[in-house]
């Protein structure tokens, strides 16, 4: 969709930028890979893709399921120019935005290394993180902790 749009908009002569965020595990998904090879081809440069590598799904890590190393080169093979940050970095999240397009016709890739459930100790980098519902104690604990 993210694609269609974005060449909707540059063929329009738009000056708008459409971003798609993506999970690693729907990277795995042929669709996305066939999104991302059109979008190089047609050189559709006001496209923007974030990908929050956080190496897990809801019922195992991604290298397990189903591995996408090299997931950068592969991009980068497609002919997306992609950049690689901490996605709990502030500083780096505004400096990769602001030099968006990194490449004139070429889509841009982030690609955002974070860890699921970051700062919440009985959260952080586990599964279940995915669909935990949290109990009110657990609410209130993981509150404390991101505070």
């Amino acid at each position: 969709m993210a694609v269609g749009m974005a060449l909707a908009a540059k063929n329009d002569k738009q000056k708008q930028k459409i971003f798609v965020l993506m999970s690693d595990g729907e990277c795995q998904e042929g669709s996305v890979w066939e999104a991302g090879l059109f979008a190089a081809h047609h050189k559709i440069d006001n496209l923007i893709g974030i990908i929050d590598y956080n190496k897990l799904q809801a019922f195992g890590r991604t290298n397990e399921i189903l591995n996408l190393e090299p997931l950068v080169k592969k991009w980068e093979d497609f002919g997306w120019e992609v950049k690689e940050i901490d996605g709990h970095n502030f500083s780096e999240i505004e400096k990769v935005f602001s030099e968006i397009p990194f490449k004139k016709n070429k889509p841009s890739l982030v690609v955002c290394h974070t860890v699921k459930g970051k700062g919440i100790s009985f959260l952080e980098n586990r599964l279940e993180s995915h669909y935990k519902i949290l109990t009110k104690e657990e609410y209130e604990r993981a509150l404390k902790e991101l505070i």
